[in-house]
């Protein structure tokens, strides 16, 4: 949702859970700037194979790991993939890897089960940027 989104401004209720790669031309402080995303349901990761997921970690030069307030197992399940994107990136270059942490669903505050908080000290303790979009 947070990938469509930013792709074409427009919020879609109901969204696949597949995998898909986009490209994007956004002009960023009067430069042309191309993304590549590759979206990955993070139910269809945990089924994959580990060598699965290293190629995507290789192909990517920073990471956004989108978490749902509203469920507890999704923050849960952060810091084992951000030291697994570490020890594939940075462990190959003294480059720190741009990691950023989404909590998402900020509008169902009534649903809430992970504090901005807990998000907010996670992020710090793993070096990561921290948002919550809804």
């Amino acid at each position: 949702a947070l990938t469509v989104r930013f792709l074409t401004r427009r919020f879609i209720g109901e969204y696949g859970d597949m995998e898909c790669i986009y490209s994007h031309n956004l002009t960023v402080d009067g430069r042309e700037i191309l993304f590549h995303i590759w979206d990955v349901p993070n139910s269809q990761e945990q089924s994959e194979e580990g060598s699965s997921e290293e190629k995507r970690i290789q192909w990517a030069d920073s990471f956004v790991l989108v978490y749902s307030i509203c469920d507890r197992a999704s923050f849960n399940i952060l810091p084992l993939k951000i030291q697994f994107i570490k020890a594939a990136k940075e462990g190959q270059s003294q480059e720190k890897v741009p990691i950023v942490i989404v909590g998402n669903k900020r509008d169902l505050h009534h649903r809430r089960v992970v504090s901005s908080e807990e998000g907010r000290l996670l992020a710090l303790s793993l070096d990561c940027g921290f948002y919550e979009v809804s």
